[in-house]
């Protein structure tokens, strides 16, 4: 009887591309109408001023969000959250974009900058990007990692830099840097966000300094779909010219160089600059729009 050989990198890349199917059904599961628990905790402080220092206070807020994917290509999958406020006004909320095996990513410096970073294949082989967007789709943060698979949890595990959240940028200004470790799992009737992280106060020369811990938990719960039938009508009348955002916001990432960007202009951030544009404003009306928020390089 003669044996069966299969070679070894032809076992491998069936087992890689049955993975990535799995990964793609996980992500792919965050999808839909959801009711979600926010909880946020200060857990310790080492402050070097103890007596003047002010902890955050503890945060709870429930939202309805609906959550739609917008890209589903080989190697890239987009979700585009909205929240629901009140009686069904609607709020463009973050988007999550997902790579596969993607080597450029861009690392948050503390200063309202971003540093591009180029990884070697080898290193993110059959890993996915999570790459996390503002309200007015300009960066936040992004970090890679696998997916796993394993005593009964799908779950995504990755730290990284990132600007101060809204809840904490409002209210504080003595950290610059929010370094995330941001876990990811898929449960039976939605998902979660846990995160663990440390708020850093990093000075030009590079050091940084921890100033405190937070605990955070983010419970997304699946509801029925017609609870966020006016999210979907809302981004059918307004995909079109968030898709010319996010044109304008590609072409500067593929520069692949570092980017510098201002905190407001005229006294304005960039989403209310936006939002005084019209829903069929062209692409280079948006353009301008953002080019005003970038700081030459």
């Amino acid at each position: 009887m003669k044996r069966l050989f299969i070679p070894l990198f032809i076992a491998s890349s069936a087992l890689l591309s049955a993975q990535k199917t799995e990964d793609q059904k996980a992500i792919k599961s965050m999808c839909g109408c959801y009711e979600i628990d926010f909880n946020f905790a200060e857990t310790f402080s080492y402050p070097k001023d103890a007596a003047s220092y002010k902890p955050s206070k503890v945060k709870h807020e429930n939202a309805l969000e609906w959550a739609e994917l917008i890209e589903d290509e080989p190697g890239k999958l987009s979700i585009q959250h909205l929240l629901i406020v009140g009686n069904d006004m609607i709020v463009k909320h973050w988007r999550q974009d997902w790579l596969f095996e993607n080597t450029k990513l861009y690392d948050y410096n503390g200063f309202n900058d971003w540093k591009f970073v180029s990884l070697p294949a080898d290193q993110v082989k059959g890993q996915w990007t999570q790459k996390v967007y503002e309200v007015d789709d300009k960066p936040r943060y992004e970090g890679s990692a696998t997916w796993i698979t394993a005593d009964g949890r799908t779950f995504w595990e990755n730290t990284t830099n990132a600007p101060l959240p809204r809840r904490e940028y409002t209210q504080r200004k003595d950290y610059n840097i929010t370094r995330r470790f941001n876990d990811v799992e898929i449960l039976k009737n939605g998902w979660s966000h846990n995160q663990d992280n440390d708020k850093i106060i990093r000075s030009e020369n590079g050091s940084n300094y921890l100033l405190a811990q937070e605990k955070g938990f983010n419970r997304y719960t699946k509801v029925d779909d017609s609870k966020c039938v006016a999210a979907q009508k809302w981004w059918k009348e307004n995909k079109d010219f968030w898709k010319k955002v996010r044109t304008k916001w590609d072409i500067e990432f593929a520069k692949n160089k570092d980017l510098k960007l201002k905190n407001d202009v005229d006294g304005k951030p960039l989403f209310m600059h936006l939002e005084t544009l019209k829903k069929d404003a062209s692409q280079q009306e948006i353009n301008s729009v953002i080019d005003r928020f970038i700081v030459a390089r």
